[in-house]
């Protein structure tokens, strides 16, 4: 069985679209799996603790998070 884990799709993702430019799904990420190094900048994926929930997808108003098959 192979794990699943959150991946952002890059083209899609613009964080100027949220708050200060703060990625509304890596506020959402209980475990900090996705993080941004500067406000406006798109978020990476800690894929070492990444659980593949799902709760940063349905955060993501643009749709640029899915879960995939790591």
């Amino acid at each position: 069985m192979s794990e699943k884990m959150a991946l952002v799709v890059f083209d899609r993702c613009e964080p100027g679209h949220c708050a200060d430019g703060v990625c509304i799904a890596a506020k959402a990420c209980e475990r900090k799996v996705l993080r941004q190094e500067d406000a406006y900048e798109p978020p990476m994926v800690r894929s070492s603790v990444c659980r593949g929930c799902g709760e940063c997808v349905k955060s993501c108003p643009l749709h640029a998070i899915e879960i995939r098959n790591a």
